[in-house]
């Protein structure tokens, strides 16, 4: 297995993880119960997993109010895509 596809693969997985970490979140939120720390949810769109925060935004309905998850999370994907079209053609 090649380099790239890692990389793939670990997109893949971190974004879907991310997905489901946010859906859980808004559940647990509705349910008045245990809730993943913000600091978490921005470190796991750091981490690669902005897209599947973005989407999660989205489905779920959950964090848009927030103005550092409203303009946060899409400043990491754009960062992290101009980071990797910066390597590519370096």
């Amino acid at each position: 297995m090649s380099m790239h596809e890692i990389f793939y693969w670990y997109l893949a997985i971190i974004n879907a993880l991310v997905l489901v970490v946010y859906g859980g979140d808004k559940l647990f939120a509705k349910l008045d119960s245990w809730r993943v720390p913000e600091k978490v949810l921005l470190l796991l769109a750091l981490l690669g997993g902005s897209i599947g925060a973005l989407l999660a935004m989205q489905i779920f309905r959950h964090k848009t109010r927030h103005l550092k998850f409203r303009y946060g999370v899409p400043m990491i994907l754009l960062l992290q895509v101009a980071a990797l079209v910066y390597l590519h053609w370096k």
